[in-house]
């Protein structure tokens, strides 16, 4: 017998068979509509009972992929690793392989497709300008992973008999090395620094070295700053979650256990959302103790946020967020950053990064680290 299960926006025809070895083994074959699943299914369980059913493979790059992803990436990529994944599927690995057959896929194929990538176009977003770059080495790396990925579970699924990327050569990659403020500048930095947020940014971002989604994610359930604490220094934050934005066709393409809550949309037709996710790994979920300056700011923080709550009463939306709106809507990090290059021009402040815009929490996170 065949069941249909529904997976996201697909429909999986899942089934038994003996394979040549005389082991059972369950297939899966996904399907855009109910209707061609129920099909498929009927079809399934008729030549299973004649004993003259014979299971389908992918076929094609293709074929593979969209198993690999509605299978696979749905059940454990984040949200914005579905959503680049797909991006790069789509723009780069499609149009150039997509209709190759799987038995036709040789490691040298694969090489030459790594070097033709660095002689091709890259995708250009709608407001960028110009002529387009080329692709980037670590966007070819990036692609690398996905197909590597792929071709293992094709391995594990008996579709492929080995892994043609296993070896593959790559382009060289060249790191650069990240600029950084010494201790002095910091310093001067927070000293100069008149924006209340941006300078309670700073002081989380260098003394606990949270990545900026982290600091933004941030909820005051999660902060221990009672006077006892820090009276005794064990002030302290837990960090569970981050702030990120994502787009609604992702969102609803994975699986959201890991989704802590789903922000309303400013506009209703944007086709991205802001939401509290839990950390990509296990050990990123940390108590962190505060330096009693930095526990007094937060309790400062929220000295204000009581304030604006009795002002503005229910015109004051509280998610619990310690960096919030005027209004308790989430911020987001792009405000960070302008306050940040602002506060940098302003100052003339490690001039060399502003063509880079540098985002202040790996700016600061990397300092704390070299120290």
């Amino acid at each position: 017998m065949a069941s249909i299960i529904k997976r996201k926006s697909k429909y999986s025809v899942a089934y038994w068979i003996t394979d040549e070895n005389g082991e059972r083994r369950q297939k899966w074959e996904s399907f855009d509509t109910h209707a061609q699943a129920k099909k498929r299914k009927a079809e399934v369980e008729h030549q299973l009972a004649e004993g003259t059913f014979i299971a389908p493979s992918a076929t094609t790059l293709a074929h593979l992929l969209e198993e690999y992803v509605s299978i696979y990436g749905a059940n454990t990529w984040a949200p914005s690793t579905y959503e680049g994944h797909r991006g790069l599927i789509d723009n780069y690995i499609l149009p150039l392989l997509g209709d190759t057959k799987l038995d036709d896929i040789t490691p040298r194929m694969m090489d030459r497709f790594y070097q033709k990538l660095q002689t091709t176009r890259a995708k250009q977003r709608p407001y960028e300008t110009g002529e387009a770059k080329f692709i980037s080495t670590h966007t070819i790396r990036e692609i690398h992973k996905i197909l590597r990925s792929a071709f293992n579970q094709a391995v594990k699924w008996e579709l492929m008999a080995r892994n043609p990327v296993q070896n593959a050569t790559l382009p060289k990659y060249e790191k650069k090395e990240r600029e950084i403020w010494d201790a002095e500048t910091l310093f001067k930095a927070i000293d100069l620094c008149e924006n209340d947020m941006l300078r309670l940014a700073l002081n989380l971002a260098f003394s606990c070295s949270l990545r900026m989604g982290e600091m933004l994610g941030l909820t005051w359930d999660c902060v221990d700053i009672s006077p006892e604490s820090i009276d005794n220094g064990s002030a302290s934050i837990y960090v569970d979650k981050e702030l990120q934005r994502v787009s609604r066709d992702a969102l609803a393409q994975i699986d959201q256990q890991g989704i802590k809550r789903r922000f309303p949309a400013v506009f209703a037709c944007g086709h991205t959302v802001l939401v509290l996710k839990s950390p990509k790994t296990k050990t990123s979920v940390r108590k962190i103790f505060l330096p009693k300056a930095v526990a007094e700011m937060l309790e400062e923080r929220r000295r204000e946020i009581d304030e604006l709550k009795e002002l503005l009463g229910e015109e004051y939306t509280d998610y619990g967020l310690v960096f919030a709106s005027s209004s308790g809507t989430p911020v987001e990090g792009a405000v960070i950053n302008r306050a940040f290059s602002k506060l940098i021009a302003d100052n003339g402040l490690l001039l060399s990064l502003l063509a880079g815009s540098p985002e202040m929490a790996g700016v600061l996170k990397t300092l704390a680290q070299a120290l």
